[in-house]
Parts: C-alpha cells; sequence; structure tokens
C-alpha cells in the first residue's frame, strides 16, 4: 500500500520560508512512483480544504493556485520518491494543515488538483503537517 508521510512543516514569520517535503512508499505490481502526480493541499481551521499545487510524475507539468502563484514551488527527486514544496514570503493566511495527496495520472491540472482535494485514505493523501505563519 502506498504511504505518505510529509515533513518540514513548523512555524515562521511572516515573508520568511519554508520547505516542506513528501516521502511516499509502498508501491508495488509495477506502478512507480513516476506513474503518480503528487501534489499538496491544505486546510485553515475553519475553511474548506484547497488545492495549492502539484506535479506530474511524466511531464513535469505543475499547477499552482492563484493563492500562490510566484511564491511557492513544487519539484519532485523520482530517485528518492520524494516531493518537495519550497514557500516562500509566506504570508498568515498560508497558515493551514499541509497535506501531501496522489494519484495515478500523468497530467497535473486544475481537475487534478480537484480530486486531490476530495481523495482520503493512506495511500492518497499523508497525515498532515502543520505550517504557521506569525505576523
Amino acid at each position: 500500500e502506498v504511504k505518505l508521510v510529509e515533513s518540514g512543516g513548523g512555524l515562521v514569520q511572516a515573508g520568511e520560508s519554508l520547505r516542506v517535503s513528501c516521502a511516499a512508499s509502498g508501491f508495488t505490481y509495477g506502478v512507480t512512483f513516476g506513474d503518480y502526480a503528487i501534489g499538496w493541499v491544505r486546510q485553515a481551521p475553519g475553511k474548506e480544504i484547497e488545492g495549492v499545487s502539484c506535479m506530474s510524475g511524466s511531464d513535469a507539468s505543475t499547477y499552482y493556485s492563484d493563492s500562490v502563484k510566484g511564491r511557492f514551488t513544487i519539484s519532485r527527486d523520482n530517485a528518492k520518491n520524494t516531493v518537495y514544496l519550497q514557500m516562500n514570503s509566506l504570508k498568515p493566511e498560508d497558515t493551514a494543515v499541509y497535506y501531501c495527496a496522489a494519484v495515478v495520472t500523468t497530467i497535473c491540472t486544475d481537475q487534478t488538483m480537484g480530486i486531490m482535494t476530495r481523495v482520503r485514505g493512506p495511500g492518497a493523501r499523508g497525515q498532515g503537517i502543520q505550517v504557521t505563519v506569525s505576523t
């Protein structure tokens, strides 16, 4: 069973940077990390879950929500089965629990992001990691 584990969250001040990572494991039956689009969704207290960014494994296509475009950068290391989200110029409104999500698809679009906000289960989403940005 695929397992996604996030790391690297924490508390930072507005304007600072933080990098979170998502390590994936448990691939079987000929399916590899590269077959998955991996992304990040987040949920702030009292708000709906929001798609942040994703990256496909095949052509490395990426998607960013308007709220993070220009500030966040997603990348992946297929040799390490890991995806990174570099978050720069953080704002208090970026405060949320960030979840890593995985979908078997070759592209990453707003539709892929929508699926990532809805998938559940340990093979589709990690446990989440807190990112807090103070003023």
